[in-house]
């Protein structure tokens, strides 16, 4: 009797190389870095998120300096003052923008073809951003953080999670403004931006109106010519 050998197995493929088709599959170099956009991204109302993505480019820049340079030079200097002017008005630029693009892309129904998770991680960031904000206004160590962290303790305490957010500890405040809360918007927008490079920009009603009526002629012309070529195949017969 000849022994059988057995086929050999194949290689148990590594988790990276997992990891990589999977990216690939989901992300291919063409959709993350495409070389051109529609005409309708042309329109004002496509630019809101990247403004607001210019905004909170301007208020890590001018936080970072902030946060290494300390209250004392943001108070009592010239260019102090300036950075944290800089800051503020790059934080109300950013609300403004993302309002306005929240609002946009919900009379649009952003949501559309499949970009459910787009708009949730849009509107998770709003609200994300609404606490990080907050923490840096009592953070500011003048007389208005000072009112604001007394009369908001209130409302936190009401609500069961003052003995976890703690709007008087200036340490607390100062940690959730410049490290935790800021990572996590700047997560969430990650996410954003690479989900909308998968799916693309949504497109306007009118435009995927036309699409559809122009798939369902192209069906109707279908459908309407195979009886006609079967009926030839038929006399051919």
């Amino acid at each position: 009797m000849s022994a059988t050998s057995e086929p050999p197995r194949p290689a148990p493929r590594a988790w990276t190389t997992r990891l990589r088709e999977r990216w690939l599959a989901e992300l291919p170099p063409e959709k993350l870095l495409p070389d051109g956009q529609p005409s309708y991204v042309s329109s004002w109302i496509y630019v809101l998120g990247v403004l607001s993505l210019s905004s909170l480019v301007l208020i890590i820049t001018t936080g970072v300096i902030l946060a290494l340079k300390g209250p004392a030079w943001w108070h009592d200097t010239g260019l102090g003052h300036f950075f944290n002017s800089m800051h503020l008005w790059a934080v109300e630029l950013f609300f403004f923008f993302m309002v306005v693009h929240l609002w946009s892309s919900y009379w649009t129904a952003a949501w559309r073809g499949g970009r459910r998770r787009v708009w949730m991680t849009g509107a998770v960031t709003f609200l994300v951003a609404v606490p990080t904000a907050l923490t840096g206004y009592v953070s500011q160590q003048n007389f208005d953080s000072q009112w604001i962290s007394t009369q908001a303790k209130d409302a936190m305490n009401a609500t069961g999670i003052g003995a976890f957010f703690n709007l008087m500890n200036f340490g607390q405040m100062y940690s959730y403004h410049v490290f935790l809360l800021p990572l996590a918007v700047v997560a969430i927008i990650s996410v954003h931006l690479l989900l909308v490079r998968k799916h693309g920009v949504v497109p306007p009603f009118e435009d995927q109106l036309l699409a559809a009526v122009a798939a369902g002629s192209s069906v109707a012309t279908t459908a309407g010519s195979s009886p006609a070529g079967q009926t030839e195949g038929e006399q051919t017969a």
